[in-house]
């Protein structure tokens, strides 16, 4: 019998989608971090769901607006990797019922806050109940768009593209991880350049999503562990590693992009795509949620 934690996190996923089927409307599917459906109005649907786990992605004695921000971040992060922007949101909270009602209301004034921030609104939800000593739960669905012809996958990059990061890498266990921004004007500046080859943000580690970006790219990559921009007071092992920056993750056909680059927030080269055969990490990590 094959366990989940024997076949890691990559490979479920890629059991669970085999069989799916799709549809002449749908641009984009599983595999993305979003996905790209054509519903016929002016721009192209975003689809995107995401869910935060009590002692997964937050203590049970956090504050619970910085969970709640957390939430919707996560699912903007993604939608700022297409190029797009967010709409509406629908939560889904299990939780038990032996839990204070102030913990929810403060969960919703910081997924309102989020929402907000970034242009959605919520729309919905559901509430279902766990048993006392289960841990809560909380599901984001979202609906984003993203200008025809703008869209970015992270299945396009190809050998010789230029490797960036946004921001800093490393450090996200010590809060980094519950007040992040989204790259949302990031990534649609990006998106509409025409630069990007490919894109994705970075939840699980550069050491973990780069190899995805490169795999569905039918490429390989060289990273330049000196040029790697670290969070003050986190070393080279962390910013590979410890996950959860929610930075973009950036291939460009070229350095032009570098120079018009209209952001405070620095955006740094990396490294190269290359040939498949070339696999050069410096290190090794990243998240996988079953071999943990």
């Amino acid at each position: 019998m094959t366990t989940i934690q024997q076949t890691g996190e990559d490979g479920a996923i890629q059991r669970m989608i085999a069989g799916l089927s799709t549809s002449d409307s749908v641009i984009c599917g599983p595999g993305d971090d979003c996905a790209v459906v054509d519903t016929g109005a002016d721009q192209l649907q975003l689809l995107k769901t995401d869910a935060v786990v009590e002692g997964i992605h937050f203590l049970p004695n956090e504050q619970p607006e910085r969970v709640g921000w957390k939430a919707i971040a996560r699912v903007v992060s993604d939608f700022a990797a297409m190029g797009g922007w967010s709409q509406h949101f629908v939560i889904t909270i299990a939780i038990s019922g032996q839990r204070e009602v102030s913990w929810l209301e403060g969960l919703y004034a910081g997924l309102e806050k989020c929402a907000r921030e970034f242009g959605g609104v919520i729309v919905g939800g559901e509430t279902t109940s766990l048993p006392d000593d289960a841990p809560t739960v909380i599901s984001v669905a979202g609906t984003g768009a993203v200008e025809r012809g703008a869209w970015v996958s992270r299945s396009t990059a190809s050998p010789g593209d230029v490797i960036c990061v946004t921001g800093a890498l490393g450090g996200s266990i010590k809060g980094k991880h519950l007040d992040f921004l989204p790259r949302a004007q990031e990534g649609r500046w990006l998106a509409q350049s025409g630069k990007v080859s490919a894109m994705m943000d970075l939840s699980d580690g550069l050491a973990k999503d780069l190899p995805r970006l490169a795999g569905l790219s039918g490429c390989g990559y060289e990273i330049f562990a000196k040029d790697v921009p670290l969070t003050p007071g986190c070393d080279l092992n962390a910013a590979l590693g410890d996950g959860e920056d929610y930075e973009l993750l950036v291939t460009l056909k070229d350095r032009s992009a570098l120079e018009n680059w209209p952001f405070e927030l620095p955006l740094t080269v990396i490294g190269q795509m290359s040939d498949p055969s070339v696999k050069l990490m410096p290190g090794s990590g990243g998240w996988d949620h079953f071999s943990q």
